[in-house]
């Protein structure tokens, strides 16, 4: 994996972008030389059509990156494939036809558009096919060996089988008390503890990743020291979690890990720069978004009776109470009798006209009055409730630290992470919320924002 925007992206997906840019690029290229009666060199190197042609491209790869075809390496079904590249392309015509009515002298010959993207199109469905196919040979696998018995490690097979797109793959488990050839999550037991070093010998993993159940168990200190500085990379069961999954596990946090972590953020120099970041991006956003803003305020006024806006109590940074602001998308008297509780799927308190602005997100765009007020930032974990604040932070540990930086319209458990209305899923919430504390930065906040328009546009995530 690569590390961008303080984010892991699997080499997969990023092997897919480059290869899939030259691609489309080579496609709408060779499209000029087959089609064009004037000299195709001079068009695209004098005359600006490599320049014409960038806009092109930049839909192409947007397209792709919202069918998930980035996140998703493997191909399950061709015809979907098909169906999708068929609605990238789609997007790419729309697209040039829209520079085209603002800009004539911005055009790209019609010929040029239609034979460039069914070359592009051949071309791309193709190779996705045979990088499906061949994308464990051709990239290759880092192989990860799980030392120990801690639950954590079978965590992180269950998440590499989960996500094939990592490109990671576990090697089997080194750990007492089970058989030699007992089937564990992504792999087997290979042996005992005792067995550390002539398991490497024979597997020759590319890392092993420590995680013992309990601090008593032994530790096999002079193995792992011996096989370190033979090269050997050694981690964490912890440190893999975090890398792999994307957020921090709980279970196996120590107050010592963020006590002394010299990455775990805020940093004075971050939170300037996010703060008048965020002031500039609501502003901007309030006038983009007043269009909207203001349709939705009358749908909600027609639909049903009440106010439009709905405020509500948030706990905010350092544990500060604000008012937060949505369009209102329940009853008025949504909570007159159950009092604070979680909004569930298929929530009956909620209107016909609710349901649609929660699936497009428009039931948050006044949050960004928030925003230029202060009390909110763009990206940070989301606000609650204090009702539900002071009942989480007596059953679930580092609950209160979440409160150190300002609560986000949008947020990294936002684009990781379902809805949640259990105990466990504000637990892995949470784990995502500390990710984001500890790698907190203008990069991952851009990151975000780019994947949170696309939870909009597609209306994943609400409920």
């Amino acid at each position: 994996m690569t590390r961008f925007f303080r984010v892991n992206i699997p080499a997969t997906s990023l092997a897919l972008l480059i290869s899939d840019t030259l691609l489309a690029t080579s496609a709408f290229v060779l499209a000029t030389f087959l089609t064009l009666d004037v000299d195709p060199q001079t068009y695209l190197l004098y005359d600006g059509g490599l320049v014409h042609l960038i806009p092109v491209l930049l839909s192409i790869l947007i397209g792709m990156h919202f069918c998930d075809l980035y996140s998703q390496v493997h191909v399950h079904s061709r015809i979907v494939l098909l169906q999708q590249l068929c609605l990238v392309m789609g997007g790419a015509f729309l697209t040039q036809g829209f520079l085209s009515y603002l800009s004539p002298t911005q055009r790209v010959p019609i010929h040029v558009m239609a034979v460039g993207s069914a070359l592009a199109m051949a071309g791309l469905f193709l190779w996705r096919i045979a990088f499906s196919v061949f994308a464990r040979q051709m990239m290759g696998r880092d192989t990860l060996l799980l030392v120990g018995g801690s639950p954590l490690l079978e965590d992180i097979a269950r998440h590499i089988e989960e996500h094939p797109e990592l490109a990671l793959e576990v090697t089997g488990y080194v750990v007492d008390g089970q058989e030699t050839g007992t089937s564990l999550p992504g792999g087997k037991v290979l042996g005992p503890v005792s067995a550390l070093t002539e398991v490497v010998q024979a597997t020759r993993p590319n890392r092993l990743v420590i995680g013992m159940s309990e601090r008593r168990q032994r530790m096999p200190v002079a193995e792992l020291l011996d096989l370190r500085f033979a090269g050997h990379i050694i981690e964490e069961a912890s440190t893999t979690f975090e890398s792999v999954c994307g957020r921090v596990c709980i279970r196996e946090l120590r107050p010592s890990q963020l006590i002394y972590s010299g990455e775990l953020g805020p940093r004075m120099q971050t939170l300037i720069v996010q703060t008048i970041s965020n002031r500039l991006l609501s502003a901007i956003g309030v006038v983009v978004a007043s269009p909207i803003m203001l349709l939705t305020a009358l749908a909600v006024r027609i639909s049903s009776p009440g106010p439009i806006l709905y405020r509500q109590v948030r706990v905010g940074l350092d544990g500060e109470l604000f008012t937060l602001y949505k369009f209102r998308s329940m009853r008025a008297d949504a909570e007159a009798e159950t009092g604070a509780v979680w909004a569930s799927k298929d929530d009956p308190r909620i209107t016909k006209v609710g349901k649609i602005i929660r699936k497009l997100r428009f039931d948050e765009l006044p949050q960004l009055v928030n925003g230029l007020i202060g009390n909110m930032s763009i990206v940070g974990p989301r606000p609650e409730r204090p009702e539900f604040v002071h009942s989480l932070s007596e059953k679930i540990p580092y609950y209160r630290q979440r409160h150190c930086v300002r609560p986000g319209i949008t947020g990294w458990a936002q684009i990781n992470y379902k809805y949640g209305d259990t105990l466990e899923d504000t637990i892995t919430k949470l784990e995502y919320d500390l990710y984001y504390i500890k790698n907190m930065s203008f990069r991952l906040d851009t990151y975000i924002i780019f994947h949170t328009v696309k939870a909009m546009l597609l209306s994943r995530g609400a409920q």
